[in-house]
């Protein structure tokens, strides 16, 4: 007969290891994502340590250095002074209260999921799990992953026999899991962190219990939901919405550069509604690790239940096209000054994927680039977060940053990313040309000018 006290015994006795700061958690993946997450717990005096198989982040780490910019060092260094650190050793998993694992989920080169960054750390910390354990999964993936994936991977390759705690729970013999979606926005200097609130699904009552409590230790609001599916869906759903609604507003831009209708102007007076009516705002492609990859996950995951998502794959399809729209543009405009792409000097401003950031991950600068340098043009870039691009998964474009001195020496300047950093007006006054995808140089008339 299963012994309930004995796992509720534990449950209490792990919320109030919480409640007076004396869990022990871990973080795997100390990226854009598991950095600012350690740095929150860090900051409720709670003793952190990070995992990374990354020896340059775990290395930069425990120097009280940074390696996202907007992250100090000085954070860094407040970070270690109160028990913060870095680790490539999986074994001290063994130490941990909570494991929280933040690891990329990208997709592959036929647009599938690539769980392998999931499964591979899964594989990594099962055989250090220890009863009582919570293991909760919040990157970004289709509903199902964390209990037809991850579970059974844990509850397979644990030395201890250990098993996934369900309905009946045995503390002795189970450990928890539970799936609690990332919200992070880089960049978004509004909003706070810890006002974000926190979606947690578990896979039992108990493991959603001890979740709640964990993070609702450094946020102000969590949100149960009924399962992990639940609340995987609901990150899908999340940004789903912003994927459609700028793939609309995409589409729109494109009939109103034929109509001859500035859309800015056209969502600026739409925004005026004071209800019903979300403004979103049309660009040279989607980035970011999640908008133009979560569509994706879960078209994927769709045909196993025989459904297409028609929707959704018409708005990925129009937000992938966008950076052969600029191309398009860039070449119409030259060829309005009687050049052709082929042999032209084009300088990219902003290779971000948004404004203000360090984040190259799926920025449409980068297909821009390389669909620029096909068509033969000599391309340079100039962005003041990157002062050199090496490879990614998707590129190897290996370029050095160049400088802002003489923009007169290029046919063309195309304004990809509209950092704050840039001076517009100077731009459009010493460049030839400037083709412009995020209307940075509102409020600047000038012929010079193409708006795309």
């Amino acid at each position: 007969m299963t012994d309930h006290s004995a796992a509720n015994r534990t449950v209490d006795s792990t919320i109030n290891k919480i409640k007076q700061r004396q869990a022990r958690i871990g973080i795997i993946g100390l990226g854009y994502v598991g950095l600012p997450l350690a740095l929150l717990f860090t900051e409720q005096k709670f003793v952190v340590t990070g995992f990374d198989i990354d020896k340059r982040k775990v290395d930069t780490l425990a120097q009280g250095g940074s390696y996202i910019y907007r992250i100090g060092a000085d954070e860094i260094k407040a970070a270690n002074a109160q028990g913060f650190s870095a680790t490539g050793d999986y074994a001290r998993i063994e130490d941990m209260d909570a494991i929280i694992i933040c690891v990329p989920t990208p997709l592959n080169e036929y647009h599938e999921p690539d769980l392998s960054f999931i499964t591979d750390t899964t594989h990594a910390i099962a055989p250090h799990l220890q009863p009582g354990q919570l293991v909760v999964l919040e990157s970004t993936t289709y509903p199902g992953t964390t209990e037809e994936v991850m579970v059974p991977i844990l509850e397979k390759e644990n030395k201890l026999g250990l098993k996934a705690a369900r309905a009946a729970s045995d503390a002795q013999k189970e450990f928890f899991v539970a799936f609690s979606p990332e919200r992070e926005d880089p960049g978004n200097t509004t909003v706070a962190r810890r006002d974000i609130p926190k979606v947690v699904g578990g896979v039992n009552a108990q493991a959603s219990e001890i979740a709640g409590a964990l993070y609702g230790s450094i946020f102000h609001r969590t949100v149960p939901v009924s399962s992990p599916a639940a609340a995987e869906m609901t990150k899908l759903l999340e940004n789903i919405y912003r994927c459609v609604n700028i793939a609309l507003v995409n589409e729109l831009k494109l009939l109103c550069l034929r109509m001859d209708i500035d859309i800015w102007e056209v969502i600026s007076a739409a925004s005026t509604k004071p209800f019903g009516f979300h403004p979103f705002y049309p660009g040279p492609g989607l980035g970011g690790h999640c908008i133009p990859i979560d569509p994706f996950y879960l078209s994927w995951k769709a045909k196993e239940f025989d459904f297409r998502t028609r929707f959704i794959e018409l708005a990925g399809e129009i937000n992938n096209n966008m950076p052969y729209h600029v191309l398009s543009s860039v070449s119409h405009a030259l060829n309005r000054h009687k050049k052709s792409v082929n042999g032209a000097r084009v300088l990219i401003l902003g290779v971000a994927y948004k404004k203000d950031i360090d984040d190259l991950r799926e920025s449409p600068a980068l297909t821009i680039i390389e669909l620029l340098q096909k068509d033969g043009a000599q391309v340079s870039y100039h962005d003041p977060y990157f002062p050199f691009i090496g490879k990614g998964r998707k590129y190897d474009l290996q370029m050095k940053r160049a400088e802002l001195e003489n923009l007169g020496q290029y046919d063309c300047v195309v304004i990809v990313t509209d950092h704050s950093d840039y001076d517009y007006r100077r731009i459009v006054s010493e460049a030839q040309l400037v083709v412009d995808t995020r209307n940075a140089t509102k409020g600047i008339e000038s012929p010079k000018v193409v708006r795309c």
